[in-house]
């Protein structure tokens, strides 16, 4: 991912949707792969979120330097109302062993 920025939306897209599916092995593979993009890639160090009533708040702490981001609740939460919506076409496939 070229830009820190996408790379926090998606991560962060995903999260929401990991946090409120914990069986969602999918949601959580790719909320890893996200993190782990955000480590090798950004050099991301550490991340906090917090939200409110409107926004999201990212803030990373990248090569020692402390950098915050914000998104609209909505924009990040389409995935989730998506599959809220429709969970017929989300079901969880469990892990094979």
């Amino acid at each position: 991912m070229k830009s820190l920025q996408d790379a926090i939306y998606n991560w962060l897209t995903i999260k929401i949707v990991s946090d409120a599916r914990p069986e969602d092995t999918a949601a959580k593979d790719t909320t890893d792969l996200f993190e782990q993009i955000l480590a090798d890639e950004h050099n991301v160090e550490s991340k906090e979120l917090k939200r409110d009533a409107l926004m999201y708040y990212v803030t990373v702490i990248q090569e020692g330097d402390s950098k915050e981001y914000r998104f609209p609740r909505d924009l990040i939460e389409v995935m989730l109302d998506q599959i809220r919506q429709e969970p017929d076409k989300y079901l969880n496939y469990p892990e094979e062993e």
